[in-house]
């Protein structure tokens, strides 16, 4: 999750106007989380113009590096000014721009998880100071660049298919923008006001925001450090809405992580982060009385301690079951959390799995039946991959398994 017209729907909106890079997993940073909400179910007969779209990207694919260049390279000589909006280092944002097309195309007929995905990324994108009048620009470059390449399948009926299809998702990203503007604004400033530093590369991070911060449990922030300004990174929330208004988030330094070892190694209470609005869609369902099983993969254990105070909070006595994995019991860094959690909830049952335990989807199918549970994944993109597969077959419907992974778009923090 989760970076220019219709199947672009995904990838233009990370484009258009100002985008940093940003990364595509919520929580665990190890090339890794972000789809957004993901989109896994039966879609209709595609349209005439996904046809097209989709054959366009088709054969833009094997020259997917120059495609993505030439946008750029159009976006930035037709409107200059938008070059300070982006990353200096463009390798990432480059990479990301036609696998966020190839997502978006997948899925273009499933009308309302991609609205509810645009209106998404419209209101996130006031962040980077995203302006109507610059989404034209991104849809010109990008037609520009796919009529360069996609010299077999372009016609006149591809061009218009592809205009009537970013026509439509660009209008959408500007209503949402619209409409959040009218009540939340663009960030938040968050003062660091703890920083305890867990193992060498593991830290839990309290945050004081300037203003009150509305999320649910189980939601992500985008976040901008004062050392890297411009590249934005997506971590999940630690904890349910506080009475005091902090929050929590754990972060893992990466190899090449440039954000996430700044957080680690760097921040120090007192230091101002940026924050932009919440998002995902790993909530609880308090409506059903359905148990949650939840599994967890190192910092992925962060928004599965949410849930687990989301359901205390209102009152649930519904069973929780929580699978919390790590390569070793050093990794689990977290655990005396969770165990003082289990002490405190009867109806709460804490699992901690390592390596020698074997894999985590592994371990979760020696317990069970699920078939009565609703599923909960955070972690590493593998981790989800073989956790959804292991569910599935172990009875829980793909509408139950619930995780917030933007697909294939993942790199270091």
């Amino acid at each position: 999750m989760k970076d220019a017209p219709a199947a672009a729907m995904d990838a233009l909106p990370r484009i258009p106007a100002a985008l940093p890079v940003e990364e595509e997993a919520p929580v665990e940073e190890e090339p890794s989380i972000e789809e957004e909400p993901s989109i896994e179910e039966a879609e209709p007969r595609p349209s005439a113009d996904a046809v097209l779209i989709r054959r366009t990207l088709a054969e833009i694919a094997p020259v997917a590096d120059r495609v993505t260049s030439y946008f750029y390279a159009l976006l930035f000589t037709h409107r200059p000014e938008l070059r300070a909006m982006f990353p200096a280092a463009m390798d990432t944002q480059r990479d990301r721009l036609l696998k966020a097309l190839l997502t978006a195309a997948e899925h273009l007929d499933n009308t309302p998880v991609l609205t509810e995905y645009l209106q998404n990324l419209g209101r996130g994108h006031r962040k980077y100071g995203t302006r109507p009048d610059q989404y034209p620009a991104v849809g010109e470059a990008l037609i520009g660049a796919l009529e360069r390449y996609a010299v077999s399948t372009w016609a006149e009926d591809t061009q218009a298919a592809w205009v009537r299809t970013y026509t439509t998702i660009s209008q959408i990203m500007i209503d949402a923008a619209a409409e959040n503007e009218r009540h939340a604004p663009a960030w938040w400033q968050a003062e660091v006001v703890s920083h305890d530093l867990r193992t060498s590369d593991i830290a839990v991070i309290t945050l004081r925001p300037d203003q009150p911060y509305p999320f649910l449990a189980g939601q992500y922030t985008t976040l901008e450090t004062p050392w890297w300004p411009r590249i934005w990174r997506h971590y999940s929330f630690a904890s349910a809405p506080r009475p005091d208004g902090l929050l929590s988030l754990h972060v893992k330094a990466v190899p090449a992580g440039w954000v996430s070892n700044a957080l680690v190694h760097r921040a120090r209470p007192g230091d101002v982060l940026r924050l932009g609005p919440p998002a995902g869609s790993m909530t609880v369902d308090h409506s059903t009385d359905n148990g949650l099983l939840c599994l967890g993969g190192g910092t992925g254990i962060a928004p599965i301690k949410a849930l687990v105070e989301d359901v205390a909070e209102h009152g649930d006595r519904r069973p929780v079951e929580v699978f919390y994995g790590a390569r070793s019991g050093h990794d689990l860094y977290d655990i005396d959390t969770m165990m003082r959690l289990q002490q405190t909830f009867p109806w709460l049952a804490v699992r901690p799995v390592t390596e020698k335990e074997g894999r985590l989807p592994d371990a979760v199918r020696r317990y069970g039946p699920w078939a009565e549970y609703d599923a909960y994944l955070s972690g590493p993109l593998g981790m989800i991959r073989s956790g959804v597969d292991a569910l599935k077959g172990a009875g829980i419907p793909t509408d139950r398994i619930r995780h917030d992974y933007l697909g294939e778009l993942a790199v270091p923090a």
